[in-house]
């Protein structure tokens, strides 16, 4: 059974690059453009692992992350911000939110998907 991973990201080609990269290594991808897309995507597909933007349209990354947690059905499931927020406190902020672990954009091709899988090894995550 593939692995779902859902996108939230509000950048056509951060969005593009990120679905290409995670399908390629054998995921199933699901996308939303939004925070509430996002948390309305997560309870209807489930997800394995959870990739989100903070700067977001509407409500942040961070407000979503903080919905998600209040969730049981997402408690286990690793939350990876993927952010250009790149300044000192950033990472500790989107971590306090609910947030699994941090990756600083541009993302690296060569080892974006190697740094996802850490964060699944770590929770066993499951699509639900």
């Amino acid at each position: 059974m593939k692995r779902r991973a859902l996108v939230i990201e509000d950048n056509e080609q951060n969005l593009y690059l990120m679905s290409y990269l995670l399908t390629k290594r054998g995921f199933e991808v699901v996308t939303a453009r939004n925070g509430r897309e996002g948390i309305e995507a997560a309870c209807r597909e489930g997800a394995d692992i959870i990739l989100l933007d903070i700067q977001l349209p509407g409500m942040t990354g961070h407000d979503v992350a903080r919905e998600m947690r209040r969730d049981p059905r997402f408690s286990s499931i690793p939350i990876v911000a993927v952010t250009s927020y790149a300044m000192l406190g950033d990472r500790e902020e989107a971590l306090a939110a609910g947030c699994t672990g941090y990756i600083e954009k541009p993302i690296n091709p060569d080892t974006f998907v190697a740094q996802l899988e850490m964060y699944l090894g770590q929770s066993g995550g499951s699509s639900g």
